[in-house]
């Protein structure tokens, strides 16, 4: 663990977490414009599935969600980390579910295998998290196939077989485990998980290019060379970075740090009541945050 990390208790990490888990994920809040589909295309059905393309236009998927693709480009994304039909993937803290709505349907119509390294409950709070994706999974098996939960947290297990998955996934989280101190053991989970030659994906927030790292990552974003030392660290290699997933209208000068920015929106400081009257037109200019896109490999 890298000793310039301050770790916080185990239940301010999963009281953090859980308050986070769903923003952005899917779930509208008080502070979340209405969002219409996209106009496009027939809807995927189940059944039907045979590329990317095809479960990310799935009939399944929330309009609100579809709406987000313009800023996420999840068919993009998951080509450039290499994803393919039979493959075995682990996602790490799906929050509501947003990939996993993408993932699960592919994976179980092209026959293969999606873990979910989901929050590691230890109060009313998380476990109400992990419980409500798990029913959303459980009610929805036609859609989702056998989907199989792990946990990721401080003190966790294995999230996948060791030596099982062919892609590992941390989707605009790395942040929160840098707060939590144990960004360190999320790339060493990942790397146990792992074939040699598996790929690990990153989208995350990014800094400022050449600005000193705040080792708590308080306002959501990371240094993305940072991001890359700490998987080097781990034993990873970097194969390729992308700009699929960047703003250059995200100046990162937002007063409640990178949720300001939507989906979140947020008009106070997390945890405190929205503001009245809070102007959102700025940021709702710039839209979603400047992220960066990497893909890093378990060396053969």
């Amino acid at each position: 663990m890298r000793s310039d990390l301050f770790i916080p208790s185990r239940r301010a990490l999963v009281a953090g977490a859980a308050s986070l888990a769903l923003a952005g994920c899917g779930k509208k809040t008080a502070e979340t414009p209405n969002a219409e589909a996209p106009k496009g295309g027939k809807p995927a059905e189940i059944g039907k599935i045979a590329t990317i393309g095809d479960s990310v236009a799935g009939a399944w998927r929330l309009p609100a969600d579809k709406a987000r693709d313009a800023w996420r480009h999840p068919v993009e994304s998951l080509t450039f980390w290499g994803l393919k039909p039979g493959q075995t993937v682990v996602e790490f803290w799906p929050g509501a579910g947003w990939y996993t709505d993408i993932l699960a349907p592919f994976l179980d119509a092209t026959g293969g295998k999606l873990y979910v390294a989901n929050l590691e409950p230890s109060d009313p709070q998380t476990t109400e998290v992990v419980e409500a994706y798990k029913r959303k999974l459980t009610d929805n098996k036609k859609v989702y196939g056998a989907v199989e939960v792990t946990a990721f947290g401080p003190t966790s297990g294995p999230v996948a077989p060791a030596g099982s998955a062919d892609l590992v996934l941390f989707l605009r989280n790395l942040h929160n485990w840098m707060a939590a101190g144990i960004a360190d053991k999320a790339f060493r989970d990942a790397f146990a998980a792992l074939k040699p030659g598996g790929v690990l994906g990153i989208e995350e927030h990014r800094g400022v290019p050449g600005a000193v790292q705040d080792p708590l990552a308080a306002d959501g974003y990371v240094q993305q060379d940072y991001a890359i030392q700490l998987a080097k660290e781990a034993g990873f290699l970097l194969s390729a970075d992308s700009e699929i997933n960047a703003n250059p209208k995200d100046d990162r000068k937002h007063p409640f740090g990178v949720w300001t920015l939507p989906p979140t929106r947020l008009s106070a400081p997390r945890g405190q009541p929205p503001k009245a009257g809070f102007d959102h037109a700025k940021y709702d200019a710039i839209g979603e945050s400047d992220r960066m896109t990497l893909k890093l490999v378990k060396p053969k």
